[in-house]
């Protein structure tokens, strides 16, 4: 939108007021603000008369005024319908246009409040090429939304309604961190209720509140105060292992990072020994752990080991290597 032909158009709008009031004032002898009165219902054309009777130089400068007041008046008036206008008009297909990506979306994740946890879970979805969309209807941070340009719902994420047009159906899970614990709870039960084996990760404010959490269907709960607190422990007494925790499990200029793959039922490396499947070897990974799809964990497995279907590997490599694997894993 064009917003200075507008400022163009109140320029020479102000201006004409102002040189019909010096010329009333002038001509017709009228104090300053019969002069700017006898202006603006001349431009106006209300028809309320004159305040007094006009010489012919005043009259004159009427003519004038009728005339260009009128048409700067128009213009300006069609520059202000026609700005207004095209914002609701974008507004509207834009909204239009994002309703219709959302409905697309598939094995993506819904993130619920976009506060400060919930503002770092989605830059660090953006930058994994993982789909996902917000839930929040705190209008400040709706304006950071449109800035930061992530799709989203300015609903209340407790309600059915966000949830399905958030396309829970199809997701992949939720990530419930909005700033109230009853709240979380919540939209637990309200998840679980429209879903039941949808997967959910919550946020809890209090520790109490965890097992409340749990017994509600999340998932998982995490306390960020809890977590926080200890990873500043862990770093006072076991620097060095703080620091291969974050080499491993975040990019750096090293380029490595731990991941997890699943093991298909129809990999080719399906029933062979760790050994067997060479993916040491042809990956240059780092096998920390296996999980079974009966929740025991393996770590540090043997060469021996075997790769069973729905095991869950946990590694350490490269970016690149880490992708090689896991498509021939799946």
């Amino acid at each position: 939108m064009d917003y200075s032909r507008l400022g163009i158009a109140i320029f020479f709008l102000i201006a004409v007021v102002s040189l019909g009031t010096v010329g009333y004032v002038t001509l017709e002898e009228m104090d300053l603000f019969d002069a700017f009165y006898m202006t603006l219902i001349t431009i106006s054309t209300v028809g309320f008369g004159e305040i007094k009777p006009l010489s012919y130089g005043g009259r004159i400068l009427t003519a004038l005024i009728i005339i260009s007041g009128i048409s700067v008046l128009t213009y300006t008036l069609g520059q202000m319908v026609k700005i207004f206008v095209e914002g609701e008009l974008s507004l509207f297909l834009g909204r239009r246009k994002l309703e219709k990506q959302i409905s697309k979306l598939k094995d993506h994740y819904i993130v619920c409040g976009y506060g400060r946890i919930g503002k770092i879970i989605s830059q660090e979805l953006a930058n994994d090429n993982i789909s996902f969309i917000i839930i929040e209807q705190n209008p400040d941070l709706v304006e950071v939304l449109e800035q930061d340009r992530f799709f989203y719902l300015n609903m209340d994420a407790t309600t059915e309604d966000a949830l399905l047009q958030a396309g829970i159906m199809k997701a992949k899970g939720i990530v419930t961190v909005v700033h109230s614990d009853a709240n979380n709870v919540f939209i637990t039960l309200t998840a679980k209720g429209l879903r039941p084996d949808i997967f959910i990760l919550a946020r809890s404010s209090d520790e109490e509140n965890q097992e409340k959490l749990l017994r509600a269907g999340a998932s998982q709960v995490v306390c960020p105060y809890l977590m926080g607190g200890r990873r500043m422990f862990q770093v006072l007494k076991r620097p060095t292992v703080m620091d291969f925790i974050d080499t491993a499990t975040m990019d750096t200029q090293l380029g490595l990072r731990m991941e997890e793959a699943v093991v298909s039922t129809k990999s080719s490396l399906l029933g062979k020994t760790i050994i067997e499947s060479q993916i040491r070897q042809d990956f240059g990974v780092i096998i920390v752990a296996i999980k079974k799809p009966t929740g025991e964990m393996i770590f540090n497995p043997l060469p021996t080991e075997k790769l069973g279907g729905g095991d869950v590997i946990v590694v350490i490599g490269k970016k690149e290597d880490l992708k090689r694997m896991d498509t021939v894993l799946s």
